[in-house]
């Protein structure tokens, strides 16, 4: 079944393009989307308002893009206008993962295989919000298209889903896996490993915030390095100043 955001784009599943080996596999939770600024009558009706997929999976936001991909969506004129959101409102977490991760560890895009549990984006609550109060009641008047996103869910992996990955996992011939936060570990790697966590927390009470193990997946040996989430690492909105913290600690120790 295919979605459709705010003024018609079709929601596109974000995968790995460049599939030769890679050095590292990096595993998120759920696709993002490319943001706008709309607004009417010269007054922001929203700042960021999810309008179309991003053109590859952890897009870094680059400005020239969002302004090709939102000129081609069409707007009634009485709805008003749509134009880039902020530089910090797309693209952030794959700036985070850039700078903060990948080149902490010595890596570059080159060398990653990039991987989400769910490959396309989600409705959060204030995007449920925004299309409550200021988009849905305009669908009738203007004949707009009804946004048929879901809502964020709890399950972003399903066993059908956890072999897709593993299958990318075993192409992309990595030796490290980088995991995203809690929900990858206990929605992906729960599942296809036999590891004495469950959370980020409890994987650093055991082993320390930045350290990888060992652990055999699909008969496999592969480093395992669970890190935060981006919006921890980046202080992206709401945020836990403590994983903020060791965050930046680990970068700070393999900098020396």
């Amino acid at each position: 079944m295919s979605y459709q955001y705010p003024f018609g784009q079709t929601v596109k599943p974000l995968v790995q393009q460049d599939r030769t080996p890679k050095k590292i596999f990096v595993l998120g939770v759920y696709a993002s989307a490319v943001h706008a600024r709309w607004k009417k009558d010269g007054k922001t009706v929203c700042t960021a308002l999810a309008v179309a997929s991003e053109p590859r999976i952890f897009w870094d936001g680059n400005i020239e893009e969002a302004k090709e991909i939102i000129s081609k969506i069409s707007i009634p004129e009485e709805v008003g206008t749509l134009e880039p959101a902020g530089s910090h409102l797309n693209g952030p977490s794959a700036k985070v993962l850039d700078e903060h991760i990948l080149g902490t560890l010595g890596y570059t895009r080159k060398d990653a295989w990039l991987c989400d549990l769910l490959p396309e984006t989600r409705l959060n609550s204030s995007q449920v919000k925004v299309l409550t109060e200021r988009y849905n009641p305009l669908i009738e008047q203007y004949g707009l298209n009804k946004v048929t996103i879901p809502e964020r869910p709890t399950v972003f992996c399903d066993a059908k889903r956890c072999e897709e990955i593993l299958q990318e996992l075993k192409e992309s011939q990595a030796s490290l896996l980088v995991l995203l936060g809690d929900i990858p570990i206990a929605q992906f790697l729960n599942s296809v490993a036999d590891v004495p966590y469950t959370s980020l927390q409890e994987y650093v009470d055991l082993y320390g915030y930045g350290t990888a193990t060992d652990v055999t997946i699909d008969n496999r040996k592969i480093k395992v390095l669970p890190l935060a989430h981006p919006r921890q690492i980046g202080a992206l909105g709401a945020h836990s100043e403590k994983w903020n913290r060791l965050h930046q600690e680990w970068e700070n120790n393999l900098k020396k």
